[in-house]
């Protein structure tokens, strides 16, 4: 039984980092940019855009915040006032301060660090 215990939890660590980069859906931060940019910048469409965008937005923070990653204690507190826009006005900013890196990077990765470096706690 116990090398039954032991034989698991190997085959579990081994199998670890063939997952950790396999959790991501290949939507990147660039794909993520054009409807966060077209928000603003397209008259007939934008709305659509907007709603893409900031839904992807609002659902990743609720996500943090559900997971207990977000919130009062933690290192994220995501703006309490109009979340969906904020939000998205800092990770267009976030991206374009190293586009060339950032562009190509999972969009979580890139949400992430957005909530990390503009809505710290404090």
């Amino acid at each position: 039984m116990r090398l039954l215990i032991t034989a698991t939890a190997a085959a579990l660590m081994l199998s670890a980092p063939a997952f950790a980069g396999s959790h991501t859906s290949g939507y990147t931060a660039g794909e993520l940019m054009t409807p966060c940019q077209e928000a603003d910048s397209d008259a007939r469409n934008g709305v659509f855009a907007e709603i893409e965008c900031e839904q992807y937005l609002l659902g990743f923070v609720e996500a943090l915040a559900v997971t207990g990653m977000a919130g009062a204690g933690t290192e994220i507190c995501p703006p309490e006032q109009n979340t969906a826009d904020e939000v998205r006005w800092a990770f267009i900013r976030w991206i374009y301060e190293d586009f060339s890196a950032r562009k190509a990077m999972p969009a979580s990765d890139a949400v992430l660090g957005t909530m990390k470096d503009n809505f710290a706690c404090g």
